[in-house]
């Protein structure tokens, strides 16, 4: 995989602006977090693929973890970050109809965030995995919904952003 420099520049923008969301301008406790940090790993994952999104999303993670520690650094947590990016690349990359849409979110939501994060929350806090489980999978729903409506948001904003270079371009 060759990384240009032009998308090297726009995956470390999306790295910051994924701290920042993640960080700064989310809603967090210590077992659930609510935001729209899901958003620049989903334009790395539209603009240039799986693995893109991965790196994106795990470096974001880790700098994130170090500058602006919420708890202890846990590498699973990364992990997760990680494979988010890549599942939302496979499904998004090369389009984004609304079945490719909410497979990615469900994946994401479902199985690494409500299964794999609830079982390194456990681990991290020892606490029990089935009552995290049934407090964390109301977030679940939620992001679910709004990762949904974000991401056909996205593609519509970056459609009509294409579409208004391509006149740009013509003209």
């Amino acid at each position: 995989m060759k990384i240009t420099t032009r998308q090297l520049v726009i995956m470390g923008t999306m790295i910051a602006l994924e701290v920042i969301l993640s960080r700064f301008l989310s809603i967090s406790a210590w077992n659930i977090k609510i935001g729209f940090a899901f958003v620049p790993v989903v334009i790395t994952a539209i603009l240039y693929g799986a693995v893109s999104a991965g790196i994106v999303g795990a470096a974001a993670d880790f700098i994130g973890a170090i500058l602006f520690p919420i708890g202890a650094y846990f590498p699973g947590f990364t992990l997760t970050a990680f494979l988010t990016g890549l599942v939302f690349g496979f499904f998004l990359h090369k389009q984004q109809t609304l079945p490719r849409i909410a497979a990615a979110v469900l994946i994401n939501q479902m199985i690494l965030g409500l299964l794999l994060n609830t079982f390194w929350i456990s681990v991290l806090y020892g606490s029990d995995f089935r009552t995290l489980f049934a407090v964390r999978g109301v977030q679940a729903l939620i992001l679910t919904a709004v990762q949904i409506a974000g991401i056909i948001l996205i593609r519509q904003a970056m459609t009509e952003g294409l579409r208004k270079q391509a006149v740009r371009s013509n003209s």
